[in-house]
């Protein structure tokens, strides 16, 4: 059954067809919202507010209007721009009342000493890589290249430099979560 008409039996209460409603649409909508947010536990919040507002809202869509999918996809994309806008507010809101206040609305101090812990931390993690997953790994993140150009830089298969980051990141993961 497609997202049209699955949207409709779900406007009707139909249980079963929310579950093949919800199969179609959660990642698709996971996605969208996970591009415009960032943080992925916000996005599965977000994600997860959608999909439980279509259950309630699915009798609001019009299928005269466009399809069920760029409906969903619709709310979604609303949604994660509200939580980003809210989230920016929040923070501006914390800064004019810092401003107000005379003082930073932190401990500068110490964010700045917790900051050069942690690059303490990832610089000598990264040291315990070998040679080739510390330059593929330094080339892709610290660089910003991709896979394929780190691969083209080094002269070597898309395949090696893929191997060499996997391993290079669960090392690194693994290292630090000791720092944690």
């Amino acid at each position: 059954m497609e997202a049209d008409e699955l949207l409709v039996l779900v406007a009707g209460g139909d249980h079963k067809a929310f579950e093949e409603l919800y199969g179609l649409v959660s990642g698709p909508v996971y996605g969208l919202v996970r591009r415009v947010v960032r943080d992925p536990a916000q996005s599965e919040e977000v994600a997860q507010e959608v999909l439980l507002d279509l259950w309630r809202s699915a009798a609001r869509f019009d299928p005269g209007r466009g399809s069920a999918l760029s409906w969903v996809l619709t709310l979604a994309h609303r949604r994660a721009v509200d939580r980003v806008r809210s989230a920016r507010a929040a923070g501006e809101r914390e800064q004019r009342e810092a401003r107000r206040a005379g003082g930073p609305a932190f401990d500068q101090v110490a964010e700045e000493v917790e900051a050069g812990l942690e690059r303490e931390w990832v610089r000598r993690c990264l040291d315990r890589l070998t040679a080739l997953q510390r330059q593929s790994v330094t080339l892709a993140y610290y660089d910003g290249y991709t896979y394929r150009e780190v691969a083209e830089r080094l002269s070597l298969p898309l395949g090696t430099v893929k191997t060499r980051m996997r391993d290079g990141l669960t090392r690194l993961r693994d290292c630090l979560g000791g720092a944690a």
